[in-house]
């Protein structure tokens, strides 16, 4: 609510000085422009995810997620294990992880949600600490290709999108790896 009303009197202050000074004809050329930069931006960016989002049904339909959620399950059994011995909601949230991975995280967010929601409605004490881990790895997910950051940086004219990956597998690695620590050391 405060910043609405932030938004509102900068907006208006900054309309009425643009009417004193007599630059309203400059003021509503940048409003236009920018209004265009933003639909173009959200549109090829909107069209990119929707191609990686639906890449990932095609790899989950021909069993390539699934495949990728086997081999996470014995590192997440030992990072989640209560939540483990609930067959669905560890399904989520291996699927959630998987999809965080492959840098997918539109594709990602009902898993998680689905996952989390799950989680909360188990009755083990020490979900609470799993909880918050699943929270700190969606938020510092290690991505092995940064699908959505790659189209970002393609709908703003990025010759090679990809060429990012070497410092975000270090950031997210370092991030995550961070992350879990403080979740270890705070549980205590």
């Amino acid at each position: 609510m405060t910043l609405s009303v932030i938004w509102v009197v900068c907006m208006a202050g900054s309309i009425l000085y643009s009417c004193a000074a007599g630059t309203t004809a400059e003021i509503s050329a940048a409003v236009l422009e920018g209004v265009q930069s933003a639909v173009d931006f959200a549109l090829g960016a909107g069209v990119i995810m929707c191609l990686w989002c639906g890449i990932f049904e095609v790899m989950a339909r021909c069993g390539l997620t699934g495949a990728l959620t086997r081999l996470l399950r014995p590192v997440l059994r030992r990072l989640f294990p209560h939540t483990a011995r609930h067959g669905e909601v560890f399904d989520a949230l291996s699927a959630n992880v998987a999809a965080n991975l492959l840098g997918l995280g539109n594709a990602a967010t009902p898993m998680g949600i689905r996952a989390a929601s799950g989680m909360a409605a188990l009755p083990d004490r020490d979900i609470r600490r799993e909880l918050s881990l699943l929270v700190v790895l969606n938020t510092a997910s290690i991505q092995l290709l940064p699908t959505t950051i790659a189209s970002v940086r393609a709908a703003c004219g990025a010759a090679v999108p990809f060429d990012i990956l070497p410092a975000v597998w270090i950031t997210s690695v370092c991030s995550v790896a961070a992350g879990v620590l403080a979740v270890k050391v705070l549980e205590r």
